[in-house]
């Protein structure tokens, strides 16, 4: 609530200002609120004036020219088909709703910036004014060129950056959740076929049960993500923990050699190793077929096309890959807690599991809290794993959205994308998985020691 009134109090102030401005302007400020730049250009400060004029009339120009004819079809996406005119025979063009939704979220976010630079353009002239009536001297455009490569070359500098922020990340993020929105699949194709907005029908289809609805498979898919991002963050961080004690242990002898081999599966490219350790528990792989001739089994194990073995095995074979991460990490911090800690708690009598508890535990955790939370965050969008060792596999018909029962939601929405052509349901899985890595994060952010309780642990 507090952050709610300081943006409306703000936005009051910002009103009061503008109005305050126009009020006490001379005729360059009134005449600015029109003509971007005029006040500045009228004041010798020149380029500044000339940047601001520049975005005005480039605005103007991509919205007649290009931006309207979107931003115009935006509440239908287009009604227009791509076909054969009945009347003339001819082959029409029509609307591509594809088109008319991208550039039509541009031309609005070209409004908001038109917007923001107006404002800036009033803040400068305000600005200006002050200073004349101060019996100060206006920057000169050679002037505010020096303190673009001076003063203000943070602006500079990030210019590019940002605008790339917008372009390939900004968008793309916004032009996804609108298309959750909609019915953009494969019977609703641009340019041939139209698609139009649904409202939140997309959402309940999610959410619901039914021979029509994801939501079976959708709890079931979430349930797995879950379970399977814990044990893949947790088992791997205790038992990186675990391996790392063990060769720092006092008279374990060659544990440079030990390392070295945990350091050289790490050199191995993942994606090599869990191609072929896929293949090893094949039904015909080298696992079953070593155990058949061997007689240990009878017929070969379903490693992938059992639920229980599949997802067993995966969680352990994440384990063997993240182990020497964690060992090389957990190495390093163990070498930093200070070895008088150790020998006060044996004087006073406490036992190898004590101390772990009460000394070694308390500062991994101190340490490696935000890696906990990343490493935890990541594992729920490992899209590697999952679809390098078993695609998802096995499937069943009480799975939807061909799914699969080792299925994360990120290989999910991936094959909604790719197999299915069901752009608007991926858009809303999509979204869920935001949602889904947000709520965790910030709910463990906040339980983290480091976060928590910083001057306490120090």
């Amino acid at each position: 609530m507090n952050k709610i009134k300081t943006f409306f109090s703000w936005f009051g102030n910002d009103i009061k200002d503008i109005g305050v401005t126009f009020k006490e302007g001379d005729f360059k400020t009134k005449l600015s609120f029109l003509i971007f730049g005029l006040g500045p250009i009228l004041r010798k400060s020149v380029v500044k004036g000339i940047a601001y004029l520049a975005v005005e009339v480039s605005f103007f120009i991509y919205m007649i020219q290009f931006g309207w004819q979107y931003l115009s079809k935006i509440n239908t996406l287009g009604t227009i088909e791509k076909g054969i005119d009945p009347e003339t025979f001819l082959l029409t063009d029509g609307d591509n709703s594809f088109f008319i939704l991208l550039y039509g979220i541009l031309s609005i976010m070209f409004i908001i910036g038109f917007i923001a630079v107006w404002r800036m353009n009033i803040k400068e002239n305000r600005k200006e004014e002050l200073l004349l009536k101060a019996g100060k001297k206006v920057p000169t455009s050679i002037d505010d060129l020096k303190s673009l490569l001076d003063g203000n070359f943070h602006i500079t500098l990030m210019a590019l950056p940002i605008i790339g922020v917008f372009v390939f990340i900004v968008l793309p993020i916004i032009f996804m959740i609108c298309v959750a929105f909609t019915n953009y699949d494969y019977n609703h194709q641009a340019p041939t076929k139209l698609f139009t907005w649904v409202g939140l029908d997309n959402f309940k289809a999610l959410l619901s049960f039914g021979s029509s609805g994801f939501g079976s498979t959708f709890f079931t898919v979430l349930g797995w993500t879950l379970v399977w991002a814990f044990f893949a963050t947790f088992l791997t961080y205790f038992l990186g923990m675990g391996v790392a004690m063990m060769i720092n242990k006092k008279g374990i002898r060659f544990k440079a050699f030990w390392r070295t081999i945990l350091v050289m599966t790490i050199a191995i490219p993942q994606f090599v190793s869990l191609l072929y350790v896929a293949k090893m528990f094949d039904k015909s792989g080298i696992v079953n077929t070593f155990l058949l001739n061997a007689g240990i089994i009878d017929k070969a194990i379903p490693f992938w096309t059992n639920i229980k073995y599949a997802r067993m095995l995966i969680i352990g074979i994440n384990c063997w890959v993240g182990i020497p991460y964690l060992m090389l990490i957990t190495t390093g911090i163990l070498m930093n807690i200070p070895e008088e800690l150790y020998e006060s708690a044996m004087i006073d009598g406490a036992n190898a599991w004590q101390r772990f508890r009460k000394i070694t535990l308390p500062y991994m955790l101190f340490v490696t809290g935000p890696y906990l939370l990343t490493q935890f965050t990541g594992n729920l969008n490992n899209f590697n794993v999952i679809y390098l060792l078993s695609c998802g596999e096995p499937t069943s018909a009480k799975l939807s959205g061909n799914a699969g029962y080792t299925d994360l939601l990120v290989t999910w929405l991936y094959k909604m994308t790719i197999n299915q052509t069901n752009y608007k349901m991926a858009a809303v899985i999509g979204i869920m998985v935001f949602i889904v890595v947000s709520v965790v994060s910030l709910v463990v952010y906040n339980l983290l020691p480091s976060i928590k309780d910083e001057e306490g642990f120090q």
